[in-house]
């Protein structure tokens, strides 16, 4: 099997996947109740929602220009938020993590440091994984959604200590691997799992774990204040965001529970199982947020409000990649 045919069967196997979500998420909507609720939505709130995902994803690109310094590669923050965009234009085909290829392909063009774009990429990825976990995970333990079933009362209080241990692993492991003895031993043991693939994959393995220790030296105050730019981003993307979609489609649910909800599907968005995270949003929102008397009509409307803001962001992408491409041809005349 070529790996071209390989690429068109993985292709087709996610839209089987996200098809089949789809069907079902939609073989649970009454298509006459879900009119009704389209035209009871409040589309204002669709507005709003667009605009602060674009100041979000403008917050995003100052934080990951700050990382890139670290790695010695100026970028102005507009290319960043410009690369970004057009990542969102390809996550429309390319699922999961595969579309951020596209973003590492543009900044590593743009800084000719491939390595330590990447690097710089992992690091802005797992600060950001880990705050949102945090997030999530606490308003897990404070919502607790398995107390609003009257069955097995013994098993309720299981969850917040389950969240709550993993809440403190997460962050003693995130301490641990940004301290600069202990994160060293991390990297050192990441290199021996290297050994066993190819020279040329083994070098470039080398060069990427080299380039993550630097950010071990980097200093308490810059991991800090890379988490607090994240924490803030994490809040007008996992509350604010999600809260103006909930009343755009007059979803009513606690607070927290939008956190946990966003932490979930971003997380499940991160693995390549569908195309544009169609079907394993719906899914997510349509079958949770049930738990909490929520129509699943309404569950649907905020699911595609939030797919909105992600052809939004396409669009912006869409137009940066014909200025670019538009650019360059003007320059090779």
């Amino acid at each position: 099997m070529t790996t071209r045919t390989k690429q068109l069967a993985k292709l087709l196997i996610r839209i089987l996947i996200t098809t089949g979500l789809l069907l079902w998420v939609f073989s649970q909507i009454d298509l006459e109740q879900f009119r009704q609720t389209i035209k009871t939505a409040r589309w204002h709130f669709l507005f709003a929602v667009w605009v602060l995902t674009v100041i979000l994803f403008w917050i995003r690109s100052m934080k990951m220009k700050l990382i890139l310094k670290k790695q010695s590669c100026t970028v102005a923050t507009a290319t960043i938020f410009g690369a970004t965009a057009v990542t969102c234009l390809y996550s429309l085909i390319l699922p999961g993590v595969l579309s951020t290829g596209v973003k590492w392909y543009i900044l590593r063009k743009g800084t000719g440091k491939g390595s330590n774009v990447l690097s710089s990429m992992l690091y802005n990825q797992l600060s950001a994984t880990v705050v949102l976990m945090v997030f999530g995970l606490a308003a897990l333990m404070l919502t607790n959604p398995t107390s609003l079933s009257q069955a097995n009362t013994e098993n309720q209080g299981l969850l917040p200590v389950i969240c709550g241990i993993l809440l403190t692993a997460i962050i003693v492991i995130y301490l641990l691997l940004l301290n600069k003895r202990t994160g060293g031993k991390i990297i050192r043991g990441g290199g021996f799992l290297l050994i066993p693939l190819p020279q040329k994959i083994r070098q470039k393995g080398r060069e990427i774990l080299d380039q993550i220790a630097t950010f071990q030296a980097a200093g308490a105050g810059f991991h800090l204040k890379i988490v607090s730019i994240t924490i803030i981003d994490t809040l007008i993307g996992g509350v604010i965001i999600y809260i103006l979609s909930a009343h755009g489609a007059n979803v009513i649910a606690p607070v927290g529970v939008f956190v946990w909800l966003c932490a979930v599907i971003y997380v499940l968005g991160r693995i390549p199982i569908s195309v544009a995270n169609l079907g394993v949003r719906e899914f997510t929102l349509v079958g949770l947020l049930a738990l909490y008397g929520v129509d699943k009509s309404q569950a649907l409307l905020m699911s595609m409000i939030l797919f909105s803001a992600l052809i939004v962001m396409a669009v912006i992408g869409a137009i940066y990649q014909l200025s670019w491409t538009v650019s360059e041809k003007k320059s090779n005349i």
